[in-house]
C-alpha cells in the first residue's frame, strides 16, 4: 500500500503522538476557518486559495534565519575541556533545532555555518583545526540527527538548512568540508538536512578564487545524493545584496528586502502565505469567454486573479496582527537566545515580526496559460512572454501592497506538495480539462516536469522568472542518472543558471537504494542480489525524501518527469 494516501507530508511517518496530533490539527482546522470571514474560508474551502499551516494561524510564523551570534550561550560551555565544548555546542545545536522546530510551523535555516560557528568556537578558545576527529564525530552525528528524527509533532522531521561555502580562513574552510565529506559518506539513506551552498564570484565561482576547490568538493557530493543545492549569489536578483545576508529556509522561501532595515535574511522570517489557484482562475475565464482572443482571455484572468489577492492580502494581514498579537511566551527559545533581528524582549512581537514577509504564492502557471492559449507556455514566444508579464504583473500588485501598508509583502513561487494535487481533485469535480489529466498541478512557474527540453533551455525559461518571485523561487535540472564523477558538467550548468537570472539551483536524479543489500543506482530491481524491495529517494518540493510518502499530487508528479 502506497504510504503517501495517508499524508498529507512526505516527511510525516506514522506514531502514536503524530495519530493524536492528525486528529486535533485537522479539529483545529476547521474551527480556524470557521472562525474566519466567510468569504475567506469560502475561498480556502473551494480551493481557489490555499491558507497554509492554517492551524498556526495567528499563534506563530513560518520559518526563521537564525541570528545565531547575537546572544550566543557562552557562558554554557565555561570551564570545560575543548572535547566537552565541542560535543556541548553540537548537543546545543540539535536542542535549539528541536525547540524552535515546534515554536514555529516551517523551515529554519543557518545563513553561515561555517563563519558563525568558526567564530563561536574561536570565542570559547576551542582550536578546530586540532580536533579534527571530534568535529568530524560531532557533525556526522548532527546530520544523522537531522535526518533520522521526526519527533516534531510525533511524526515529522525537521526543516533544516545549513549555508555554507563564504567562509574562507581555514577553521571556515574545514567547516564546510567536513559538512560535505560527512553528509557524502553518511550512507544513501541519509538525504537531509538540507545543504546549501552559496556560490559568489571573487570567494568560491571560479578557478581563481580560494574557496573554487570548495565548489568541486559540493558539486561532487551534489552529483552522488542531489544535496547541496546552489544560492546563486552572483544572480540579478541579489547580486548587489552581502551574501552573507543571503539564506534558504524550508524549501525556497526568500527574504531579503526590508522595509525597517537593512536587507538580508538573518534573524528575519516568513510570517505567512497563501497560495492562489491559477488554472482555477483561468478554467473560469475558458468557461466565461471561450471564444475571447488569448489577449482577452489574459485580460480577464488578470481581473481575477487581482479579486482574488485582494482578499488574500486581508487574510494575510488578518493572520498577521493576530500573530503580532499572540502570547509572547509562546515564543521561549527566541526570547531567551535572541534568534530574531530585534530582541523580542525589548520591541515585542510586532516589533520582531514587521521585519518578516508577507507572501502570496501560485501555483499552475503552465496549465492555466495552456487553458487560455491552448499551447504550453515554453514552446510559444506569444504564450511565454504574456506568462512571464502575468507573473511580473504578480509581483507589481505586491508592490503596491507594499507601499500602501508599510509591510515586506512578496510574491512567492510555491512549492506545492500538498496542493498540487489538493487543487486538481477540487477543479476535476467542476471542469473537464486535458490539462488535470496527470492529477497534478505544475510547481509555480515552471516548465512541466516532462517536456524534455535540454536543461540549458529550462535554465534560459525559467531563469527571467526569477526576479519577480522574491519571496522565493528554485529551478531544478532533471538529470536521467546520479552524474558521479561529473562536476566540471554541473558546473557548465550553474553558470547557465547565473547568467539566465537563475536565484536557487538544484539538480534531481532517481535514487534508488536496495533495502536488502543497500545497492543505489536506478532500478526496479536489484542488480546485486535481485531484491524487488526498493527505497526510492527524490526531490519532493525543494527537499529530499522517500517517494513512498509523497502526497497523492507529488507522487503522481515524480513518476511523470522525464530528463531534461
Amino acid at each position: 500500500m502506497n504510504k503517501q494516501n495517508k499524508n498529507d507530508n512526505a516527511a510525516n511517518r506514522k506514531s502514536y503522538v503524530g495519530h493524536v496530533f492528525n486528529i486535533g490539527e485537522k479539529q483545529e482546522k476547521e474551527i480556524i476557518l470557521n472562525s474566519l470571514n466567510p468569504e475567506w474560508a469560502k475561498l480556502h474551502r473551494e480551493g481557489y486559495i490555499h491558507i497554509h499551516d492554517l492551524d498556526a494561524y495567528g499563534l506563530t510564523y513560518n520559518c526563521l534565519t537564525f541570528d545565531i551570534l547575537n546572544a550566543f550561550p557562552y557562558d554554557r560551555f565555561k570551564n570545560l575541556e575543548p572535547e566537552e565544548t565541542i560535543v556541548g555546542v553540537f548537543d546545543f545545536i540539535k536542542e535549539l533545532l528541536a525547540k524552535i522546530g515546534n515554536e514555529q510551523s516551517g523551515g529554519m535555516s543557518f545563513a553561515n555555518f561555517d563563519k558563525d560557528f568558526a567564530l563561536i568556537f574561536k570565542n570559547l578558545g576551542v582550536k578546530v583545526l586540532q580536533n579534527h576527529a571530534i568535529f568530524k564525530a560531532c557533525i556526522r552525528s548532527l546530520i544523522l540527527w537531522c535526518n533520522n528524527m521526526h519527533t516534531r509533532m510525533g511524526q515529522t522531521s525537521y526543516y533544516v538548512t545549513f549555508c555554507i561555502g563564504l567562509g574562507t580562513n581555514n577553521a571556515e574552510r574545514f567547516l564546510s568540508y567536513t559538512l560535505l565529506e560527512c553528509f557524502g559518506c553518511a550512507g544513501d539513506l541519509i538525504y537531509k538536512p538540507n545543504i546549501v551552498f552559496k556560490i559568489k564570484g571573487g570567494i568560491n565561482r571560479f578557478p581563481d578564487d580560494l574557496n573554487f576547490d570548495l565548489l568541486q568538493t559540493a558539486l561532487l557530493c551534489t552529483a552522488r545524493k542531489m544535496i547541496p543545492t546552489y544560492l546563486l549569489c552572483d544572480c540579478d536578483a541579489d547580486k548587489n545584496i552581502n551574501p552573507e545576508k543571503l539564506s534558504i529556509m524550508g524549501c525556497r522561501t526568500r527574504v531579503v528586502d526590508d522595509l525597517f532595515g537593512e536587507a538580508g535574511a538573518i534573524g528575519r522570517s516568513n510570517i505567512d502565505n497563501i497560495s492562489i489557484n491559477l488554472p482555477r482562475l483561468a478554467l473560469e475565464v475558458d468557461k466565461e469567454i471561450p471564444d475571447a482572443s488569448f489577449e482577452e482571455k489574459i485580460s480577464l484572468f488578470k481581473e481575477k486573479w487581482r479579486h482574488v489577492a485582494s482578499v488574500t492580502k486581508d487574510i494575510l494581514l488578518d493572520r498577521y496582527e493576530k500573530t503580532c498579537n499572540a502570547d509572547i511566551d509562546l515564543f521561549p527559545t527566541i526570547r531567551q537566545y535572541k534568534l530574531t533581528i530585534e530582541d523580542i524582549n525589548k520591541v515585542g512581537l510586532r516589533g520582531t515580526f514587521k521585519h518578516g514577509t508577507l507572501s502570496i504564492g501560485f501555483i499552475g502557471l503552465s496549465e492555466s496559460m495552456e487553458v487560455l492559449s491552448g499551447k504550453k507556455y515554453w514552446v510559444d514566444d506569444e504564450v511565454y512572454n504574456k506568462s512571464l508579464n502575468f507573473v511580473k504583473y504578480m509581483r507589481t500588485y505586491l508592490d503596491e501592497l507594499k507601499k500602501q501598508y508599510n509591510l515586506n509583502f512578496s510574491l512567492l513561487a510555491t512549492s506545492g506538495e500538498y496542493i498540487s494535487g489538493r487543487f486538481v481533485e477540487i477543479d476535476k469535480k467542476l471542469y473537464n480539462s486535458p490539462v488535470m489529466k496527470k492529477d497534478y498541478y505544475t510547481n509555480s512557474f515552471h516548465v512541466d516536469v516532462d517536456s524534455r527540453l535540454p536543461a540549458y533551455k529550462k535554465l534560459e525559461l525559467e531563469g527571467p522568472f526569477h526576479i519577480f518571485a522574491n519571496g522565493g523561487c528554485i529551478s531544478y535540472i532533471e538529470l536521467s542518472e546520479a552524474p558521479i564523477g561529473n562536476n566540471e558538467g554541473l558546473n557548465e550548468l550553474i553558470e547557465i543558471a547565473i547568467k539566465s537570472g537563475v536565484h536557487y539551483l538544484g539538480f534531481n536524479f532517481p535514487k534508488d537504494v536496495c533495502k536488502e543489500c543497500g545497492a543505489s543506482g536506478t532500478f526496479d530491481v536489484c542488480p546485486a542480489c535481485g531484491s524487488k524491495e526498493i527505497t526510492r529517494i527524490r526531490r519532493v518540493s525543494g527537499y529530499l525524501e522517500i517517494q513512498d510518502y509523497f502526497t497523492k499530487g507529488k507522487m503522481n508528479e515524480s513518476k511523470n518527469r522525464k530528463t531534461n
